[in-house]
């Protein structure tokens, strides 16, 4: 029997007139919903007190372990309205089962993917007004795990809250759907063999900040990531895989080396250009490849994908010493996009049972 969830509704709401303003432009990631779903654990009692309440604040000790040690995962994941007015998450228990993968990587108690989903459904449900009906938007769920026992002892905390927080998103990127710029990180790494890359976990990203901001001070909006032993082989962006097009019409990407983190939107995108007739071939990529590739004409266009972007175009790649623009891309990723929304949308048939109906 799964977890038994409360619900403690929240006395002061955002307004209608607040909620409409949000929906109508909510960017990502910059307004949070009236509720969040919380659940404790302990060795004594595993998985307690599972309840929906108020978002606000949470008050943590100044020694609670996830601020020294950061022993944190978190996911994402979106809800969408349907054609029929019901609602529907996206592959919630790919995310679920990652989850737990990560949590053993960091020590921290696997969750039930069953509580995992439940936790998602009944914060949706409750803050159902908070879901854009827009085509291309929706509510952006964002499930973390953090190890919240006080004390400044060096090992897995024997006390863990597991959360889920709702925003309604819009575009990641500021600048919408047109390609953007890459810079290829040479002095920093990601990941290493027998590190974290495949782990969500908040310290990849902390460490992936710096080369960001290189990439940024380059005129560049997003990173890319090197193998951190011979530094040659394409990895992933700071937050999204990567995929390339070859003039004959084949895809590549990256195979999953241990430090690359095994993206849900990355599966999906396997199956459906399987499904379209296309060939893909996970392997491992020189950088040299994609550079000369680009030049030659035999590399025709390079995307990424994510659960917050969905399908990104990438118009330029840039380093230390050099650049390269791709052509005016092909439809590749425009078509991948348009097919894994749609879908996502219930405007497509869903035939690998991706879409979760919310009770």
């Amino acid at each position: 029997m799964g977890l038994q969830f409360t619900v403690e509704a929240n006395p002061a709401p955002a307004s209608d007139e607040r909620g409409a303003e949000v929906l109508g432009a909510p960017g990502f990631g910059r307004v949070l919903t009236d509720h969040l779903a919380i659940v404790r654990w302990n060795p004594e009692h595993g998985w307690h007190d599972a309840k929906v309440q108020p978002y606000a604040p949470l008050s943590l000790d100044p020694a609670t372990h996830v601020f020294h040690y950061s022993q944190t995962i978190f996911e994402g994941f979106k809800a969408y309205r349907q054609p029929d007015g019901s609602i529907a998450t996206f592959r919630p228990h790919a995310n679920g089962e990652r989850l737990n993968r990560s949590a053993k990587r960091m020590a921290l108690p696997s969750l039930p993917v069953e509580d995992f989903v439940a936790a998602s459904d009944l914060l949706v449900r409750t803050d159902e007004r908070w879901i854009p009906s827009e085509p291309g938007m929706s509510l952006y769920l964002r499930p973390l795990m953090m190890a919240t026992e006080v004390g400044l002892g060096v090992r897995p905390a024997n006390d863990v809250t597991f959360l889920v927080i709702a925003s309604p998103a819009a575009s990641y990127f500021a600048g919408g759907a047109k390609p953007v710029s890459i810079w290829v990180s040479e002095a920093y790494t990601r990941a290493a063999p027998g590190g974290t890359g495949a782990a969500k976990t908040g310290g990849n990203y902390a460490a992936s900040l710096v080369a960001q901001q290189e990439a940024i001070d380059n005129g560049c909006e997003q990173v890319l990531f090197l193998d951190a032993v011979e530094r040659r082989w394409v990895e992933e962006l700071g937050g999204m895989n990567v995929w390339i097009v070859l003039d004959d019409g084949s895809l590549v990407t990256p195979e999953l080396t241990g430090s690359i983190l095994e993206g849900v939107t990355r599966d999906t995108i396997l199956t459906l250009l399987r499904d379209l007739g296309r060939d893909v071939e996970e392997r491992r990529i020189d950088i040299d490849e994609v550079r000369k590739g680009i030049e030659s004409g035999r590399v025709v266009e390079v995307f990424a994908c994510g659960t917050a972007a969905i399908v990104t175009s990438i118009g330029r790649l840039a380093w230390n010493g050099g650049d390269v623009t791709l052509p005016a891309a092909t439809n590749v990723a425009e078509e991948v996009r348009t097919s894994l929304v749609a879908l996502q949308e219930g405007r497509a048939p869903d035939p690998h049972g991706w879409l979760h109906n919310v009770p």
